[in-house]
């Protein structure tokens, strides 16, 4: 595709007029120049919306001033902060580069572009970010908001989630970008994007590129930008089982690559459908208790949405005579008012805090 240098030069200078003199988005982590805060924040930022993750970065920004603080957190402690957020890998990834740049970089963020993005748990985006917001250095910043803006205003229909699509928008971003400052405008079109030209209903009587929006004059903001495919959806069914006993409840870590890694949970009991009692007790993972034990009761559920999974969860508790072992890895009984001390998925969390565990 080509487009006149017409067009592309109004494009980047519209955008930074009005990043001078209209944007008043405030965020924190803006005009921010520490390169590990810079870090942070755009970690807690991939797949999450900015007011998602502002009191999260506040949170670790609190508990964890530097890098070399970060470095030295224990997991839990970490994992704690992060619960609620999703993707929890990130987490992961981000404590395991914070201890290496502690131990390998003496402590110090590595300060070119190839350097920033050998670090775990860092792509292109995030690396461009980093070097464009801390080190004033000329990459353009590429993710949804860039996608979107970039579609509407030269009429884009290649998906940008395919080979050609990603490569076309990152030639054509690095092509506008504003070497003067490329901080400020890589923070304007990703503003522009999250204020104003917004996936619904887009303020486009607010827009500075309007004049010459493609979209915005052939109304198709309606459909730019173009998704090559609709994701599906997996729904799963999971049935925690809280088993109770002398006042402790047993629950375990989550270990295997799949959701919520690293987080704790009560005994699983994952189907194909949802299942009552009776259907429930007939599943091979029912614990071996206690001729003595009560029934399961019913305790409710919750749904959470991912990215690509629908989770359906249903709550039973049961309690037992005695503690008991459980065959299953990397489980242990817990004292119920030491629970809090424990990271667990929001929809186990929002089930123990409304049943007042914690």
């Amino acid at each position: 595709m080509e487009w006149s240098k017409g067009q592309k030069g109004f494009f980047t200078k519209a955008l930074i007029n009005w990043h001078e003199t209209s944007n008043d988005r405030s965020l924190p982590w803006k005009e921010e120049k520490d390169p590990y805060k810079i870090w942070l924040s755009e970690i807690i930022l991939q797949q999450t919306r900015a007011q998602q993750g502002l009191p999260y970065y506040l949170k670790f920004i609190a508990a964890y001033p530097t890098v070399d603080d970060m470095a030295q957190a224990k997991d839990e402690g970490a994992f704690r902060l992060w619960q609620g957020l999703g993707y929890y890998n990130r987490c992961k990834n981000m404590l395991e580069t914070a201890r290496y740049i502690s131990e390998k970089l003496g402590g110090k963020f590595p300060h070119t572009y190839e350097a920033i993005i050998t670090l775990k748990g860092i792509g292109p985006y995030t690396a461009a970010a980093i070097a464009s917001f801390a080190y004033g250095l000329p990459y353009a910043v590429v993710d949804g908001n860039v996608y979107r803006v970039l579609s509407r205003y030269f009429g884009i229909d290649t998906p940008f989630d395919t080979t050609e699509g990603k490569k076309t928008f990152q030639q054509l971003a690095q092509e506008l970008l504003y070497t003067n400052d490329s901080a400020g405008y890589n923070q304007a079109i990703m503003d522009l994007g999250a204020t104003v030209c917004t996936p619904q209903q887009p303020k486009c009587r607010e827009c500075p590129l309007q004049k010459n929006c493609i979209a915005y004059r052939q109304e198709l903001t309606g459909v730019l930008p173009v998704r090559s495919k609709k994701q599906r959806v997996r729904k799963r069914y999971f049935h925690y089982l809280l088993l109770h006993a002398n006042g402790k409840i047993w629950i375990r870590k989550r270990l295997a690559k799949d959701i919520w890694e690293n987080l704790h949970e009560p005994y699983l009991i994952e189907a194909e459908q949802a299942l009552q009692q009776d259907k429930l007790q007939q599943k091979s993972e029912y614990p071996l208790i206690s001729k003595a034990a009560g029934e399961p009761v019913y305790e409710g559920f919750l749904t959470q949405r991912l990215t690509h999974q629908l989770i359906e969860t249903h709550f039973f508790s049961l309690q037992l005579k005695d503690q008991m072992k459980v065959p299953v890895t990397g489980g242990s009984w817990v004292a119920i008012d030491e629970l809090k001390n424990y990271a667990f998925p929001k929809t186990v969390l929002s089930f123990l805090e409304k049943k007042l565990y914690f």
